[in-house]
């Protein structure tokens, strides 16, 4: 299983996919919820239109919408055997743990360390590239 916000989809997104992939047999993804992304600014992209664009990437097995009350039920009722966190993800791995464990799950933890080097490879860096281009003209 994979998780994150996949705004503005970019080879950085499909490294980390793909690396999970590699991890098992198939690949699960749980794409965020608008309302639990508190730790950057709120996506560009809708969650239903970034669930879609996950939903259709090759790699991907299976992708849902992260749960709004509680972020660890996706995990409760998919069980994977696997948790891929990206290079840059905000979890800290042993708190998942424990609390996966204290609702009696113990998946294995593994944090993709490899990102794509290149300058469009992050959301982020997307919107201030087009900030830079298009500010104070009309697109």
């Amino acid at each position: 299983m994979a998780t994150g916000t996949f705004d503005l989809l970019h080879p950085g997104h499909i490294l980390y996919l793909e690396r999970s992939k590699a991890l098992g047999n198939e690949l699960a993804v749980v794409v965020a919820r608008d309302v639990n992304i508190k730790h950057k600014s709120k996506p560009v992209v809708p969650e239903t239109q970034r669930l879609k664009m996950v939903q259709a990437l090759k790699v991907v097995d299976l992708a849902v919408l992260g749960q709004e009350l509680d972020i660890f039920k996706s995990i409760e009722l998919l069980k994977p055997d696997i948790i891929t966190l990206g290079f840059d993800q905000h979890f800290d791995p042993a708190l998942l743990e424990a609390e996966l464990s204290r609702r009696g799950l113990r998946p294995k933890i593994v944090r993709i360390e490899a990102n794509e080097a290149c300058d469009l490879c992050s959301s982020r860096r997307i919107v201030a590239r087009v900030l830079e281009r298009y500010r104070g003209r009309r697109v």
